[in-house]
């Protein structure tokens, strides 16, 4: 049987469908769960030092917690760049359906600090991290590729994506099962990034790569054999 690739076609409105916060409930506040989710998705661009402005503190986050809101929303930040649901990827950065919920509902709900400080969990330590190694061997897709031998692939990294380009990549196996690799939406150049899958993708020689705009230049990224 063909396996269909499915998304979740919500995500390119620009809106997410949200749950309502039951007002019964206790409020959200950032203490208990909102800093969990900056530390956790944010605070690695957004802190002292980092790429971007501090969201490490209550202080820091309130001023822009409307702006977090909208962005969290449309999925601009954190900056993942495709659709979810469709591929299945171990750095996946993006934010789960429930954590933008807690964020919505957190603005809505007054930017709550939260009275109980020790709700608040340890700030994370962070590593110094160079961009991501690019292995020999890859494959650069740029429109339709016909694969001439059996590949093994464990990513890809799309290294020139035209600004607003959405773009639904797929492996066609000759056998006509369709292969979801990802689907980039929102995707930004400057935020290059490798989307490593969940479990390495064998791809049969005469297997087409489709969806790759001839303007846009996507590397398949191999599984390096490692020695015993």
């Amino acid at each position: 049987m063909k396996r269909v690739a499915l998304a979740v076609l919500v995500l390119l409105s620009g809106s997410v469908a949200l749950d309502a916060h039951d007002p019964s409930a206790a409020p959200i506040t950032w203490n208990r769960e909102i800093s969990r989710i900056v530390y956790e998705r944010c605070a690695s661009c957004h802190r002292e030092g980092g790429a971007s402005f501090s969201l490490m503190t209550f202080q820091d986050a309130q001023p822009h917690a409307s702006a977090i809101k909208d962005s969290v929303l449309a999925r601009r930040m954190p900056p993942w760049g495709a659709v979810k649901g469709f591929g299945n990827f171990r750095n996946d950065e993006g934010l789960t359906q429930e954590q933008i919920a807690l964020v919505a509902d957190w603005v809505e709900g007054g930017i709550t600090r939260g009275n109980n400080a020790r709700s608040l969990p340890p700030p994370p330590k962070f590593t110094a991290s160079g961009p991501f190694a690019v292995p020999a061997g890859v494959i650069a897709v740029a429109g339709d590729l016909k694969l001439q031998r059996e590949t093994m692939i464990d990513g890809v990294l799309p290294e020139r994506v035209p600004p607003g380009a959405s773009m639904q990549i797929v492996a066609a196996l000759p056998n006509g099962d369709i292969e979801p690799l990802v689907w980039l939406y929102e995707y930004n150049d400057k935020a290059r990034h490798p989307f490593l899958f969940r479990k390495p993708i064998a791809l049969p020689a005469g297997t087409r790569i489709r969806g790759v705009r001839p303007d846009a230049r996507v590397l398949l990224i191999p599984v390096i054999s490692r020695p015993r």
